[in-house]
């Protein structure tokens, strides 16, 4: 199967694919040389003139991260905070929502952990209650089940578009419908589908939706952004205020900005602000439509290879299988056959408990090795994969 891609400037502008088979882009993807470049630059700056200084000097490459976002999810640039990654970013909308004892949180079984954690913890305070949506026959979010689940003690919806621990893909649009016709806030955790497939929160009908920077667009860690509708803003007070997202007015009085910045803390990291902008410009250029086809089509290529092999079980679930491949063997851990494979310089990474818990128990999984790909990976490199693999369990 031949796919139609510019790789080899792809594999060019990205220096580690000399000597490395990076298939960990769902934990961190590699950054290409454009947006390093832009971090090391601006880290350069910081150095030779100073912090503050540098942040006044570069205000028009910080300050495009709004235009660049609001351009890859199609919304205004003011809908638009920075934050240091996608579950902090995900927390202030979250903890914003006002809930009251009886209130429901509809959800999904494959909810990643750290969102789990925060719906138990507003249940305890609230009095609320926390409701897992049942899957189909596919293992995705049973639309039909989330409509009959509608009541009026339903206060928000709120659901991961692709799980850690699986390649699946949730029927966002159809969450976002239904969502829409009752009237209840929706959050899309979109946290592994950013960069990965196209985001358009008009078309989903989100309310709330958050990302990273470090996976699939290819931005620095410790980056992150959250979307929230100009319509919600100012209904929601962020759990926590600094002097950046509210002014004092006085000794007793406070005054919260009126745009998505009352999400963001006063300090930030300019450095990796700057280049997220750019990674996201990166994206844009090559065109996510372009990138989702041949992650797609990478991804269809390695489960087809994998299911070759007696003895290893592909566990992605859904009717929509994204570049995140998951699977587990008979004959060795998902821990060992990433050690293994680290040797051989191919990365690759561990999901478990700790970020599926809910699915996983469903499912009767413990753990499964996740390797999900990207579009400067090569069919030669799955090749290498699958050989290194074979070696390993046996055909």
């Amino acid at each position: 199967m031949t796919i139609k891609f510019d790789v080899e400037r792809a594999r060019a502008e990205t220096r580690a694919c000399e000597n490395l088979i990076h298939f960990n882009n769902a934990g961190a993807s590699l950054m290409p040389m454009p947006v390093a470049d832009a971090l090391h630059h601006y880290l350069q700056q910081e150095e030779n003139i100073g912090g503050y200084e540098t942040a006044e000097a570069e205000q028009t490459n910080i300050n495009h991260f709004y235009d660049a976002a609001g351009q890859l999810l199609n919304c205004s640039a003011d809908e638009i905070a920075f934050v240091e990654n996608a579950t902090r970013a995900w927390d202030m909308a979250f903890y914003a929502f006002k809930l009251m004892p009886g209130d429901k949180i509809l959800t999904t079984l494959s909810e990643y952990g750290s969102n789990v954690i925060a719906y138990n913890q507003q249940v305890k305070r609230h009095g609320a209650e926390l409701v897992f949506v049942p899957n189909d026959e596919s293992g995705q979010i049973d639309t039909d089940a989330l409509a009959d689940l509608i009541d009026k003690r339903v206060k928000l919806i709120s659901i991961s578009h692709i799980p850690t621990g699986s390649g699946l893909v949730n029927p966002a649009g159809a969450v976002g419908r239904i969502a829409g016709d009752a009237g209840i806030p929706f959050i899309l955790d979109a946290c592994q589908s950013v960069g990965h497939i196209p985001l358009d929160v008009t078309k989903i009908g989100c309310d709330v939706l958050c990302g990273t920077g470090r996976k699939y667009l290819r931005g620095p860690r410790g980056t992150g952004f959250l979307y929230v509708r100009r319509g919600l803003i100012e209904k929601l007070e962020p759990p926590i205020l600094d002097q950046h997202a509210a002014t004092l007015l006085s000794p007793t009085e406070y005054i919260i900005r009126d745009d998505a910045k009352r999400f963001e803390n006063w300090e930030q990291y300019f450095a990796g602000k700057a280049a997220l902008g750019k990674a996201i410009d990166y994206a844009l250029s090559w065109g996510i439509d372009e990138i989702k086809d041949r992650v797609y089509a990478l991804a269809t290529i390695l489960r087809s290879r994998l299911a070759e092999i007696k003895g290893i079980t592909i566990a992605d679930q859904g009717v929509e299988k994204c570049g995140i491949v998951t699977f587990t063997t008979d004959r060795s851990t998902p821990g060992d056959i990433k050690k293994i494979l680290k040797q051989k310089r191919i990365n690759v990474s561990v999901s478990d408990g700790s970020g599926s818990l809910v699915s996983f128990s469903h499912r009767g999984l413990k753990s499964v090795v996740r390797a999900s790909l990207h579009y400067y990976n090569t069919e030669t490199e799955v090749d290498i994969f699958m050989e290194t693999l074979e070696k390993t369990v046996g055909r």
